[in-house]
């Protein structure tokens, strides 16, 4: 009968007379073999101590995480059902790709919900978030609005760009209008400096695993918050704060799953 021990350990008892074969799977979690004779006069008896190293955490307890993913990159628990990370140079595209994706999502699940706070309380008139981009605005047309965005935009994504193909090219003097200082590029994917970082976290961005972790715990789960609000406002046709409240108002009954039956109905 095996005992447990503590965590991570692993007793059982054998009653071979001779000695404990080593043959133990030495997989990348570290395991180890070992036998203790038991006291004179009695039976000798030998405990193979198998002594797992404790593992990092993964999206699903006691799974082994592919050799590519070997726990360096920030919020990696192990995920890739499909090897697209196989690839080292696809690896990294995909780890610059999530990070934009999550910093995207985070902005818009709060503007979306601050502006439809706004909407709803009466403190502004504002159209629900999936109808502005068709609000004629009286500062601007929609056409000098969407050349500007895409200048503005094609400018900024350019440089990202430009930083991912040569890491740190985009800080040297004169490749930002003097600006470079004010920027302090620390590394692919987190520019720094007064203009993007004013607070002065993570000034250390090689050794700031926890404020990395925590960016992208976040942007996971605005990108999943933005994919519920996606649902909500094509099954309700509301915003979600609408949706809050009517939810609030009877918690029982108008749950997701009532709102779906319905919606097929």
């Amino acid at each position: 009968m095996a005992v447990a021990v503590g965590r991570g350990f692993l007793l059982q008892p054998s009653s071979s007379s001779s000695f404990i074969c080593n043959d133990v799977n030495k997989s990348s979690i570290g395991i180890t073999s070992a036998f203790l004779p038991a006291k004179s006069g009695t039976t000798r008896r030998y405990l193979a101590t198998v002594v797992r190293a404790q593992q990092r955490p993964t999206w699903l307890p006691g799974l082994d995480p592919p050799p590519y993913l070997d726990g360096t990159l920030a919020g990696d628990f192990g995920f890739d059902p499909l090897g697209l990370g196989e690839d080292p140079e696809s690896l990294r595209w995909y780890v610059q790709a999530e990070l934009v994706h999550a910093r995207f999502a985070m902005a818009g699940v709060a503007g979306i919900l601050f502006t439809d706070l706004l909407r709803v309380t009466g403190i502004r008139e504002l159209p629900v978030w999936y109808e502005a981009g068709a609000v004629e605005f009286k500062f601007a047309s929609t056409r000098t609005l969407f050349i500007v965005q895409l200048l503005l935009m094609g400018f900024a994504e350019t440089k990202r760009y430009m930083d991912y193909i040569s890491p740190g090219s985009q800080t040297k003097e004169g490749s930002f209008f003097g600006l470079e200082a004010a920027l302090e590029g620390l590394e692919p994917g987190y520019p720094g400096g007064p203009l993007l970082n004013p607070l002065g976290l993570a000034k250390d961005i090689r050794n700031a695993r926890e404020w990395k972790l925590k960016e992208i715990k976040n942007g996971r789960l605005a990108m999943v918050a933005m994919l519920g609000i996606f649902v909500q406002a094509s099954v309700t046709h509301v915003g979600p704060i609408d949706n809050i409240l009517e939810h609030l108002s009877d918690p029982w009954h108008k749950t997701i799953i009532q709102t779906l039956a319905n919606s097929g109905s």
